[in-house]
């Protein structure tokens, strides 16, 4: 049996008419992806009201260095949990390497490194994840919902929240206003 090619690094864009209101125009960055199942941190929306100083207050974190970043939606599975994307130029004891392109940390250590100027150079937070059981994304990418293109540190940390969807999309030599909202037949 053929082993499915890994998308750890690569961007998830939302189609138009995914039917999942949580995931419409949905940009998610990749993070891990492997027989155990996907999760991917959203970088295509922000929370409402909270900055990340909002955040280092709740864990009593002086800010510091810290600037007042807006912070992410990750996705729907534990919203009230941190995450930071960041590039691999800093490593925590749980830092997650994703494909060797950038990194991810869910401890507080990167939290307290950001805010005295240790942390790594390019970085987001977000609050939750999306996440997949094994085989799950794979089958969702054979229905109308879901695709793929590469990841690029413009689009992570350089291209507007607001501009990431049509941006990534443009990247793959797509445009975004010519996607239908369902699947054709042939």
């Amino acid at each position: 049996m053929e082993q499915a090619t890994s998308l750890c690094g690569q961007l998830l864009l939302a189609m138009p008419g995914i039917g999942d209101p949580r995931f419409e125009r949905a940009v998610i960055a990749l993070c891990a992806h492997g027989e155990d199942g996907a999760l991917g941190i959203g970088i295509g929306r922000l929370a409402p009201r909270v900055g990340f100083h909002d955040l280092l207050g709740g864990f009593d974190i002086e800010v510091g260095l810290a600037p007042n970043c807006p912070v992410h939606v990750g996705g729907p599975v534990e919203p009230q949990r941190g995450f930071v994307l960041h590039s691999a130029d800093w490593s925590g004891d749980d830092t997650i390497d994703v494909d060797g392109r950038w990194a991810l940390t869910g401890t507080i250590d990167v939290l307290r490194a950001i805010a005295e100027g240790q942390g790594p150079a390019r970085w987001l937070v977000a609050l939750g994840y999306a996440g997949w059981s094994p085989g799950q994304l794979e089958g969702e990418l054979t229905r109308h919902g879901w695709f793929t293109t590469e990841a690029s540190d413009r689009l992570l940390f350089d291209t507007p929240v607001d501009a990431r969807w049509r941006a990534a999309f443009r990247t793959a030599g797509i445009n975004s206003a010519m996607l239908a909202p369902q699947a054709g037949t042939a």
